[in-house]
C-alpha cells in the first residue's frame, strides 16, 4: 500500500469487552457512540515537556504493573485485563493500552476535559437498550468478566480520550503545497549508495525502482508516491527530504526509522486543494504524533516484563 495512504489505527484504550471466554464466540456490547463536540470550551492543551529519563522502579507495598507520572497501574488490574483479552492481544499490548489510557486521562485533566455522571448514565442506558435489556446486558458483562462499574469506567476513559483529542489545535487548511515525488526503498545504506551512484551516472530512476525497490505498493509505477502535502507521510524523514528538493532534484541517501533507506526524487511542486481523505489522514497523523509526545514526555516505570 502507498506509504502516505496508510490508515491510522490504535488499540481501543482497554475496551476489551469483545473477547469472550476461550473457546466461545465473543459476546459483544455496543461500543460507545460517536459524540458531538462538547458545548463547553475546554482549556487549551498544554505544551508537553521534553522526554525525561525513566528512573528504576522503587518497591511498593501493593504490587504494581507500571506507574505513569506517579500514577499506579495495579498488577491485579493488569492481570484481569490480560485474562479478559485472552489470545486477542499480547500482555505487552494490554499494558501499553493501559499506560496510554492513563496518559490520555492525565492530558484530559490538565486540559479541563471531563465527562459527567449524567452523560455516562445516558450512554450506559443506550447500551442496555441496544443489546435487548438489562438482563442481556448483565449476562454479557459477566461473560466478559466485567462488572458494570468496570464497564462504566472504560466508557468514561474512552469518552475522555475522544474529547481531549477533539481539543487538539491544528485545523487543516483548504489548500497546501504538495510535492509529487518518487522513491526507491532498500534495506541497507550500501545498497542505497550504489543506486544513487547509478542515478548520478545517468540511470533511469523508474527502471531502478522497478528493479530494486522494496516498496511493493509503488515499485511497479517506478516508485511514484503521487502528490502529498507536508504532514501526511508516516516516515517524516522521507517527507522532509522531499520538501527540501526542487523539481528534478534527487536526494542523498535518506534513512527512515520506520522503513529503511531511500533515494527520493521530486517531480513537481504546486499548491493544491486538500482532499477529504487527505484531511482525515493529516488529522489522524496530528493525533498520532501528539500521542507519541505524551509517551516521550512521561516518566513511566515498569514493574513487570509482560
Amino acid at each position: 500500500m502507498r506509504i502516505w495512504k496508510w490508515p491510522i489505527f490504535w488499540l481501543a484504550l482497554g475496551l476489551l469487552i469483545g473477547c469472550g471466554p476461550k473457546g466461545n464466540p465473543p459476546a459483544t456490547l455496543t461500543l460507545v457512540p460517536t459524540l458531538a463536540a462538547p458545548t463547553t470550551t475546554a482549556t487549551p492543551l498544554p505544551t508537553l515537556p521534553p522526554a525525561t529519563a525513566t528512573p528504576p522502579p522503587t518497591p511498593t507495598e501493593i504490587p504494581l504493573a507500571a506507574r505513569v507520572n506517579g500514577q499506579p497501574i495495579y498488577l491485579t488490574d493488569f492481570e484481569r485485563e490480560v485474562a479478559r483479552a485472552g489470545d486477542a492481544v499480547t500482555p505487552r499490548q494490554v499494558l501499553d493500552a493501559m499506560i496510554e489510557t492513563v496518559l490520555l486521562e492525565q492530558a484530559a485533566a490538565d486540559a479541563g476535559v471531563t465527562v459527567t455522571d449524567e452523560q455516562l448514565d445516558e450512554i450506559i442506558q443506550a447500551d442496555v437498550d441496544a443489546v435487548g435489556g438489562r438482563e442481556v446486558f448483565e449476562a454479557r458483562l459477566a461473560s466478559n468478566n466485567l462488572t458494570e462499574e468496570e464497564y462504566r469506567e472504560k466508557v468514561r476513559a474512552n469518552l475522555v480520550a475522544q474529547r481531549v483529542q477533539m481539543q487538539l489545535p491544528g485545523e487543516v487548511p483548504e489548500t497546501l503545497e504538495h510535492v509529487h515525488a518518487r522513491h526507491i526503498l532498500v534495506a541497507t545504506q550500501e545498497e542505497a549508495e550504489a543506486i544513487l551512484a547509478q542515478l548520478r551516472g545517468g540511470a533511469d530512476f523508474g527502471t531502478l525502482a522497478q528493479t530494486y525497490s522494496l516498496d511493493v505498493s509503488t515499485r511497479d509505477t517506478g516508485g511514484d508516491l503521487g502528490f502529498f502535502p507536508r504532514g501526511l507521510l508516516l516516515a517524516p524523514e522521507l517527507e522532509e527530504a522531499a520538501f527540501a528538493l526542487a523539481p528534478g532534484q534527487i536526494s542523498e541517501v535518506v534513512h527512515s526509522d520506520l522503513l529503511g533507506y531511500h533515494v527520493v526524487q521530486v517531480l513537481e511542486r504546486e499548491e493544491r486543494p486538500v482532499g477529504e481523505q487527505e484531511t482525515e489522514l493529516l488529522r489522524a497523523n496530528q493525533i498520532r504524533r501528539w500521542r507519541e509526545l505524551l509517551w516521550a514526555g512521561a516518566t513511566i516505570e515498569h514493574f513487570i516484563e509482560p
